[in-house]
């Protein structure tokens, strides 16, 4: 059987790169501020850089008009605490959040980035909205509407009294007005160039980072950039575990394959929380806020079963049948505010019946359940088959646009919930079935300080890359880094880059394509997923956590060596799965530095000196410790930046 490679090596005339090769050019930028990955995080920080003063440079592996999680859009902004509706102060919402017992709020979040996000994140929504993003109702299309103020014409999502939430009127071009103000600043912009290194002072592992390298993805070319600060704000390490979007969709871009945390490990960062995934990867499943469920986008949309019974909707906390729509936006007695439209914990707004599971299984409720948005009062209908769905970027295309071109009317048709287990509808409905393994582990990575600065000096962290995971997070810490970098780079030294690093670097590049025969980069990838999967799911042990490492090593040493790569598209694909071979080792190294502690007291971090992994421990809540003030207001108002 002719395997794909044999079949374009014969004949391969009709499939000519479309751009002239040039490997091995050499291309050196400098800047003042050189910031990775030109999603939300990337495009603030340079924004806000600039302002400062800085000759900023960003570059991003996609066109950073549409590239990063949001390229597609943004539906609602997460934590706009200032905003003059909201009854919910940034202080209320972080003493709240580290009352919850989960990891992803609780002792293992991150308390910097969420009180920055409740500080700024209404002025950071201001910003877009001078850059000429519709966030207001300004048509007056929702007059009348419960979560609609009609003052200020903010409308607001999930919480209708605290008001801490809001919709976004347009937010399905966000990326491109925003990119249009980078351009306005005069930011020079490198698309479809994927970082490949940090590079650091003296070619010195754990030294001061001086810029990174490059390769561009359309011609090959490779560039040495060298700048004073520098801003990472790569996504997070998505495809560790399943490789094949096709099976269940991604809820990230899938450019975002973890470059960004394995490039500043190898450059000796501070980096934790990688072993932090839950769920089994599994295989198939669903696109992330699919068609007919009632949560994040479609929070919280009626839900019928196959005959038209309705499912009853219940306050969580004394498991109350609510009777009305507006119920399920109210707060719970003794509740200050609802958190927002995601996963379920103790405290959060109010849900489907919780024993849904077993009705389903029992027969008394029949599958497929369905969205009944006819149902629905015509403002809350709109709301989330108009704002919320239309404008969510892991729904606009997929959903909204694909089925209003195939006819699809909110007011007379209800979509199909997908057909999955019976629990899933309950526990893990806002995934729609996809365990995606990768989502802590991507809300682990860098460690960084108030300043948003990582361990190594010049290098600062933003977005996912800085321990947050929504659009507004990644506004806000985007803003906060391009300040305090734009701040260090003005009394920073020229940096001068390392020749033998850049050679050294420049080699491991440009390997696959010295080759002609070895293996494919998907092949590659598919075989990386599968040790994943068998040696590092949901039941864990010393045992096969070195397993998996052993096998990583010996498939590094092996197939990764012998990758090959016929044009920069499959150059940059085999480079991601080098980086999945690091970011592989990352995780189960954090893994067994974890399973030692039974009973987790501290935070475990691990870092690369002089090629040896070392461990340092940090205590829960340490941003509130000794060197820092014990109040985030304190530690803000220090190390913000601003006046």
């Amino acid at each position: 059987m002719t395997t794909w490679y044999e079949y374009v090596q014969k004949d391969a005339t009709h499939l000519e790169w479309p751009y002239p090769i040039r490997y091995g050019i050499e291309n050196a930028i400098t800047a003042d501020v050189l910031v990775i990955g030109g999603g939300v995080a990337g495009c603030h920080a340079a924004i806000n850089a600039v302002k400062r003063g800085a000759k900023v440079v960003i570059i991003d592996k996609g066109p950073v008009r549409r590239s990063g999680c949001s390229g597609a859009g943004v539906d609602h902004w997460h934590a706009a605490c200032t905003n003059p509706c909201s009854t919910v102060t940034p202080e209320a919402l972080l003493a709240e959040y580290e009352k919850d017992n989960s990891d992803f709020y609780g002792e293992l979040g991150n308390g910097i980035t969420t009180y920055i996000t409740a500080k700024e994140g209404y002025d950071a929504l201001l910003d877009v909205e001078k850059m000429g993003v519709p966030v207001r109702d300004w048509k007056d299309e929702f007059i009348g509407a419960e979560f609609r103020d009609d003052k200020t014409k903010y409308m607001f999502a999930y919480d209708y009294e605290g008001r801490h939430i809001i919709r976004i009127a347009g937010g399905g071009n966000i990326k491109p007005a925003m990119y249009k103000e980078v351009k306005r600043l005069g930011v020079a912009i490198y698309d479809f160039v994927m970082a490949t290194s940090l590079l650091t002072e003296g070619g010195k592992q754990g030294g001061r980072v001086i810029g990174a390298t490059g390769l561009n993805l359309r011609t090959g070319e490779f560039y040495i950039f060298t700048a004073k600060a520098t801003i990472l704000s790569a996504g997070g390490g998505g495809g560790l575990w399943t490789f094949s979007t096709e099976l269940k969709g991604s809820f990230t871009e899938p450019n975002q394959t973890g470059d960004g945390t394995a490039m500043a490990w190898l450059a000796g960062a501070e980096c934790t929380m990688q072993d932090g995934g839950r769920g089994s990867p599994g295989g198939l499943g669903y696109f992330p806020h699919s068609a007919g469920n009632a949560h994040n986008s479609w929070y919280a949309c009626n839900i019928v079963d196959a005959n038209g019974k309705e499912v009853p909707w219940i306050d969580r906390k004394d498991g109350r049948v609510l009777k009305t729509l507006s119920e399920r936006y109210r707060l719970s007695a003794g509740e200050f505010f609802i958190f927002s439209g995601g996963p379920p914990t103790t405290r959060r707004e109010p849900s489907l019946i919780l024993d849904l599971p077993e009705r389903i299984a029992n027969g008394e409720y029949q599958l497929p359940l369905y969205a009944d948005l006819p149902g629905m009062p015509p403002h809350e209908r709109r709301a989330i088959y108009g704002l919320q769905v239309g404008n969510e970027g892991c729904t606009r295309y997929g959903i909204y646009d694909v089925f209003t071109k195939a006819g699809f009317n909110p007011d007379i048709d209800m979509p199909q919930a997908p057909v999955m287990p019976a629990d899933q509808y309950l526990y893990i409905p806002w995934w729609m079935g996809m365990a995606v393994r990768h989502w802590k582990s991507a809300s682990g990575g860098v460690v960084f300080d108030w300043d948003m600065k990582s361990n190594l000096a010049g290098l600062y962290v933003a977005g996912v890359q800085g321990g947050g995971g929504d659009h507004s997070t990644s506004a806000t810490t985007g803003r906060y880094a391009g300040r305090k970098a734009a701040d260090y780079a003005r009394t920073a030294g020229t940096p001068v880059a390392a020749e033998k690093q850049v050679a050294a670097e420049k080699a491991r590049v440009y390997a696959p394509v010295q080759q002609n025969s070895g293996i494919g980069w998907k092949e590659l990838k598919a075989g990386l997923c599968k040790i994943m999967q068998d040696y590092c799911g949901e039941y864990k042990s010393e045992r096969t956590l070195k397993m998996g490492l052993d096998w990583l090593k010996s498939i590094g040493e092996s197939e990764g060596a012998s990758v090959y790569a016929r044009n920069p598209h499959e150059l940059a694909r085999s480079l991601e799965c080098l980086t999945h071979i690091t970011l592989g080792e990352m995780v189960f190294n954090a893994a067994l530095n974890r399973l030692a502690d039974k009973v987790p007291a501290v935070n475990k971090t691990l870092r690369l000196e002089k090629g040896k992994i070392k461990s340092s421990e940090q205590s829960f809540r340490w941003w509130l410790k000794p060197p820092y003030a014990s109040t985030y207001a304190e530690n803000f108002a220090k190390h913000s930046g601003l006046k």
